[in-house]
């Protein structure tokens, strides 16, 4: 498993953020048995830059706490079984992974959440990042149906990993 940092933000985290995101990536990689190596992209950055972003490709001119740009397009949201059928799109030619997409995460919005919400910025980083995770299997939360789901998955990756509220 890789996952590339990228730390574009002013504000700055103040504890092992990757070793906490090694331990989410790696845990939803697991529930959803991903049977591949993996590549992950992780940009942090603040509101002004994810807002930019969001406009860009969403058309919604306002940050935002995280997008998620996923690699892969799924018949149904976890299946990896038609992947080799294209693994030229799909994985790293150096390394062979399985690249599963991109994550851009706002530390100014992370840490006013985790305000907003009392608890820590740990615990909202890695919500932010299991939720991305997610979506980058194919996962959404337009209906209520998916948004349950996706919220349980979310949850159980969390509470496995003691990372509560």
């Amino acid at each position: 498993m890789t996952i590339n940092y990228d730390f574009e933000a002013e504000e700055q985290l103040d504890f092992d953020y990757k070793a906490l995101l090694s331990r989410v990536v790696e845990a939803c990689l697991f529930s959803e048995k991903c049977p591949y190596d993996t590549e992950v992209s992780i940009l942090f950055t603040n509101d002004e830059e994810i807002r930019q972003i969001n406009s860009e490709y969403r058309e919604i001119d306002s940050p935002t706490d995280v997008l998620s740009f996923p690699s892969i397009e799924y018949d149904t949201p976890g299946d990896f079984s038609l992947i080799e059928d294209n693994s030229a799109d799909y994985f790293n030619p150096e390394t062979g992974e399985l690249m599963l997409g991109d994550i851009v995460l706002s530390v100014d919005r992370a840490k006013l959440q985790a305000k907003e919400y009392g608890h820590s910025i740990e615990r909202e980083i890695a919500f932010l990042t299991a939720h991305s995770m997610f979506h980058l299997f194919g996962y959404d939360h337009m209906e209520d149906a998916n948004r349950i789901i996706m919220e349980d998955k979310q949850e159980k990756i969390l509470e496995g990993l003691k990372i509560g509220r």
